[in-house]
């Protein structure tokens, strides 16, 4: 059985690990739909808290809690997407483009910017033809009509379209993709 060793340090030293400068915050880097999101996800967190407290502490819960809660993580997950599809964060296999040959990978990789800009379209239709045919629901607890959750997702594919289109024509005058080299696409922190 071996046992653990734990280097003793003073207080002074841990004191002295704050001291370095603090990582400088860039607002630029964050788009209209990242705010709209960081604002329907503490409205979500605000829903939970409430309805954890109403349950929990008051044992008297508010049953509209969790429809808005629901609904705004709804919300946070496709305006979320919106920002994935922009920095080009979607879950991607990029393994095979280092052991192909650069011009089928430069095809290749237009090709799957071509399909991602055709299934947000889809996505847009889809979505429009949905709304129009619940348009009429009404949400359960509260007399608040269901489509203003349908509109956000439609929102969300249509802003996911722009950027997937966005992506695609800086892809095109960079020469490459994220897909090609991951390594040009990374964000180092210092």
């Amino acid at each position: 059985m071996s046992q653990e060793i734990h280097t003793q340090i003073t207080a002074e030293e841990i004191g002295h690990e704050f001291e370095g400068h603090a990582p400088t915050a860039n607002v630029s880097d964050y788009a209209i739909e990242d705010w709209i999101t960081l604002l329907v996800f503490w409205l979500m967190a605000g829903c939970v808290f409430l309805q954890f407290f109403t349950r929990y502490v008051l044992n008297d819960s508010y049953a509209w809690t969790e429809e808005i809660a629901i609904n705004c993580l709804i919300g946070v997950v496709f305006l979320g997407s919106v920002m994935c599809v922009r920095t080009s964060r979607h879950i991607q296999v990029d393994v095979f483009y280092h052991y192909m040959p650069a011009s089928l990978a430069r095809v290749l990789a237009t090709f799957v910017d071509i399909v991602r800009i055709g299934f947000f379209a889809y996505g847009c239709h889809l979505m429009w033809r949905y709304v129009d045919i619940v348009a009429d629901e009404q949400m359960v607890t509260i007399d608040l009509p269901r489509n203003i959750v349908f509109y956000s997702v439609l929102v969300a594919f249509v802003l996911m379209l722009i950027r997937a289109v966005i992506v695609f024509i800086a892809n095109m005058r960079r020469g490459y993709s994220v897909l090609e080299r991951p390594e040009e696409f990374q964000t180092v922190e210092g």
